[in-house]
Order: structure tokens, then C-alpha cells, then sequence
């Protein structure tokens, strides 16, 4: 089955997008390019995977979200459904630990049913290039760099305690940590839901991180879309299970040449406390 083109979008600044709904989607914002691809299990009209891109300060920041509901499908649409609000809501908290702590907090105050939900939640700035990633309990990214042309996963060795980057809505005062890095043009990252980490190989044994990096070094690399297609081909292909039982989300984000300019970064700060100002009229 191969994915049709997806529509490129060039995203303004102070753009949001996102849902929990079925897409193939594709952005350019300064600095990165972002191909979005999602299907709740089943064919549904929604499922329980939240993905959210916003673009701000004239660029220069990026926010990708990627958020799995425990449950999948339209049961737990409902409950993505919230999530995706209250990432919004907050989205504009300059500080990512401030962000995902308010997240978590309204998250735990509002779900239901002992739902709780994994997460990445990362910011680009593109002045410096810089990629922080803060991982919630989520699947391991996986990461690509140019210079090595070589698929790696993005692993934080964390020694803050138990309870410190636990998935969302499970301990209110959670402590997040985030790891910062650099994203050049030609990196790519790769962030995904469980469906992907938990499909099967030929041998019906769990693919996880490990397997999906080998996975992804075995497809050459010419665009984003084409890498993307092929990647959902050969799992697909590994076990007839793969990604039929469970809600499908990807984020395949790519570093490429274009900067913010002069302009937009020497305006950037008025224009933010500008829009403070006026969302409080």
C-alpha cells in the first residue's frame, strides 16, 4: 500500500495545527520540513494518538507533540481529544519544562477512567539550531544523523528517580527532563507510537527500538516521503498483525538550510509580548 503525496504546507508564524484524526500531512517551517502521517486502527475516524506542530516567534521556534492515549481507537478518542486542547492551551509556555508540566497537570486533573497517556514533546530554535526533547514515558526516537548517515535511538540516561519522566496523567507533581541537541540540515528525527515498536518481526518476536532502527538503516534514504512509505511497507510486511491492532502515528521531522531572518529574530520578543498583551484584552 503506498501513501499518497502528501499536500506541503508552509506554516505562518503563530500557526497551530494538530487532531487525532486520520492524516498524511506535510510543513515547512524555517529550519525543519515535518511529515505527519496517522491512522487510527481499524479505519476509525478518530483514535487515541494526539499530534500537534505550532510555529511562533516569527519562526524561529518550533513546537512537535506527539501524545498516545492509553486504549486506542474511539474509545479513547474522547480522552485525545482533551489532550490535544490542553496542548494548546499551553503551547505557548517559552520554558518546554513549564509546558509539559502544565500538561501533565491538567491531564491528571481531567482524565478518566485511569487513562494516562505517553508522550514526546520537543522544541526546535532555529537560531541555534538546537533540538530539545523531553520524553514522557513515550517510545525511544529515533534519530539520523547526515554526517553518518546512520539511524540511532535517542536514549536519555535519567538517574533523577522513579517517578521522573513518568507518561502524563500519572503522578501530578512528575518531575520532566529534557535532553538538547544539536539538529543540522540533513538530520532527521523519527518519533512514532507504541504500534510501531511493538509490531512483530518475521519470527513473530517484538521488533522494539532496536528493531525499528534496524528497519529504518535498511531503506535508503532520498526524501522524507519515500523513506516514510517504504518504512510502513517492510513492517507491514514483517507479520500481518503489524499496525492493524493499534492506532499508527508518526512524526518525521528533517533538518533543512532556511534561517529565520535578521528581521524576524530582532522582532521576534515585541511581537510575542505583543500577542501577551492583546490575548489578555
Amino acid at each position: 500500500m503506498n501513501l499518497q503525496e502528501p499536500q506541503k504546507t508552509t506554516m505562518a508564524c503563530m500557526e497551530v495545527w494538530g487532531g487525532n484524526s486520520s492524516t498524511l500531512s506535510e510543513f515547512q517551517v524555517p529550519g525543519l520540513d515535518l511529515l505527519v502521517y496517522s491512522q487510527p486502527t481499524g479505519g476509525e475516524e478518530h483514535g487515541g494518538d494526539v499530534y500537534y506542530v505550532s510555529s511562533c516567534a516569527s519562526g524561529r521556534i518550533t513546537r512537535l507533540i506527539l501524545g498516545d492515549v492509553s486504549g486506542h481507537g474511539l474509545e479513547a478518542s474522547p480522552t485525545a481529544a482533551k489532550l490535544r486542547e490542553i496542548m494548546r492551551r499551553n503551547i505557548n509556555h517559552i520554558d518546554q519544562s513549564q509546558l509539559v508540566k502544565a500538561v501533565n497537570e491538567e491531564f491528571e486533573s481531567i482524565s478518566s477512567s485511569g487513562r494516562f497517556a505517553t508522550a514526546i514533546i520537543s522544541t526546535y530554535f532555529q537560531p541555534t539550531r538546537s533540538l530539545t526533547v523531553c520524553n514522557a514515558g513515550h517510545p525511544d526516537p529515533l534519530i539520523y544523523r547526515a554526517a553518518t548517515k546512520v539511524w540511532q535511538p535517542m536514549k536519555e540516561e535519567c538517574s533523577a528517580g522513579l517517578s521522573s519522566n513518568m507518561p502524563i496523567g500519572v503522578v501530578e507533581q512528575s518531575e520532566f527532563h529534557s535532553m538538547r541537541l544539536k539538529f543540522v540540515p540533513g538530520d532527521l528525527l523519527l518519533a512514532y507510537t507504541d504500534s510501531l515498536s511493538e509490531a512483530f518481526d518475521s519470527t513473530e518476536k517484538r521488533l522494539n527500538t532496536r528493531g525499528l532502527m534496524e528497519v529504518a538503516n535498511s531503506i535508503p534514504l532520498t526524501s522524507p516521503a519515500e523513506f516514510l512509505n517504504e518504512f510502513l511497507q517492510k513492517l507491514r510486511s514483517l507479520h500481518p498483525e503489524n499496525l492493524s491492532t493499534d492506532d499508527s502515528t508518526i512524526i518525521l521531522a528533517q533538518a533543512n538550510h532556511e534561517r529565520v531572518s535578521l528581521r524576524d529574530n530582532v522582532m521576534a520578543p515585541y511581537r510575542y509580548f505583543k500577542g501577551l498583551i492583546s490575548s489578555r484584552d
